[in-house]
């Protein structure tokens, strides 16, 4: 049984999470679920699915891709638990 609360999963929602916990120097947060209507993981809504995030922190200074995604994904997690299917991540 899931008890993690139920959150929206929203391009703001996971832009004000992503704010609290890295501090960005530049943020942007899209929601792209519309584009993949009919793929595995859709809901149907058009919304709250696919996501793509690019983002610049101070915390990224010195690691590599795979440890600024980490952050990013760490962050995001509530949402990925409450069925966010696809983050596409591109740190600056």
């Amino acid at each position: 049984m899931n008890t993690t609360p139920s959150i929206a999963i929203t391009a703001e929602a996971m832009a004000e999470r992503l704010r609290a916990a890295l501090s960005p120097t530049h943020l942007e947060v899209v929601d792209e679920s519309w584009q993949h209507e009919g793929h595995a993981g859709a809901n149907g809504t058009g919304f709250g699915t696919h996501f793509r995030v690019r983002i610049a922190s101070p915390l990224f200074t010195g690691k590599r891709k795979v440890a600024q995604h980490r952050l990013v994904y760490d962050a995001l997690q509530i949402f990925i638990d409450q069925g966010a299917h696809a983050i596409a991540i591109e740190t600056l």
